[in-house]
């Protein structure tokens, strides 16, 4: 299962690199399900996998004049700041609940980019300018969601970047890896200090997550990105409902059982840290 976990980290590469996104909704459910880790052991090593990747991705992307740092800085600031509150405030849910909430953005983050792969290019909407608060409250809503359930946000940071800040949609993709790639990494360390971090195990995967961001990143010259949105949110679909199935019991015994009962019933008995 270790070979079959990290061989999947080349494909949440590949998912940053082709679509600005979907990293951390790949990651999770492969460290939780695969690799046998706990739930918020999983979602702090997300954000610290993605955060580097997408740091990687954003300088391939910026050589090729995709990145705007103004527009990336400026998003980026404000949702640091929901990103460390969603972060610290996880402490207070048990792992169960992180996961069903995540499993919920999974399946609506699906239905968007569904409806977005099969919309025409020549009906899309123009990109233009949102008013200041507007955009505050979209970035604080994006950084909330990515400390709280381990989510970079790439799926809702692309067309925040495009209809609310007015960037073309290739400048959003790639400037859309440097706000996930401050997000994610505020978000890991918000978890710092409450949760275990098996660094090894880490490293690794992250290594191989940053080979696939690369190729993806090449890649995306040559494929579909309508294509792949479609094949990519019946992807999401799939593992959300997966996961949904894995926390039914959880799921229908909201607030009747306590945090940590919830989250051995969750992941079953993951692995110590130590066994990685």
């Amino acid at each position: 299962m270790e070979l079959l976990g990290f061989s999947l980290a080349a494909l949440m590469g590949l998912s940053l690199g082709l679509l600005g996104g979907g990293g951390s909704i790949l990651t999770v459910p492969i460290l939780v399900y695969v690799l046998g880790f706990g739930a918020k052991e999983s979602i702090a090593m997300g954000l610290a996998v993605v955060g580097v990747t997408s740091l990687v991705g954003a300088a391939s992307h910026w050589r090729k004049g995709n990145v705007r740092f103004r527009a990336a800085l400026l998003f980026a600031l404000v949702a640091m700041a929901g990103t460390y509150g969603g972060a610290r405030l996880s402490a207070l849910l048990s792992g169960a609940t992180q996961l069903l909430l995540f499993a919920a953005v999974m399946l609506v983050s699906a239905f968007f980019m569904f409806r977005n792969g099969r919309r025409d290019a020549a009906s899309a909407p123009s990109p233009h300018k949102a008013p200041v608060p507007v955009m505050v409250l979209a970035a604080l809503g994006v950084g909330g969601l990515t400390g709280l359930v381990g989510v970079g946000g790439g799926f809702l940071i692309v067309p925040a970047l495009v209809l609310l800040v007015g960037l073309p949609m290739k400048q959003a993709v790639g400037t859309s890896l440097l706000v996930i790639a401050l997000n994610s990494l505020v978000g890991f360390a918000g978890y710092l200090g409450h949760v275990e971090v098996p660094w090894g195990a880490l490293g690794v995967f992250t290594a191989i997550a940053v080979a696939g961001i690369l190729t993806g990143t090449w890649a995306s010259h040559f494929v579909s990105q309508a294509t792949l949105k479609t094949a990519f949110s019946g992807l999401l679909v799939v593992m959300g409902v997966f996961i949904l199935v894995k926390n039914r019991e959880a799921l229908m015994s909201v607030g009747e059982v306590t945090p940590t009962s919830v989250g051995a019933a969750v992941t079953g008995t993951p692995r110590s840290s130590g066994e990685h």
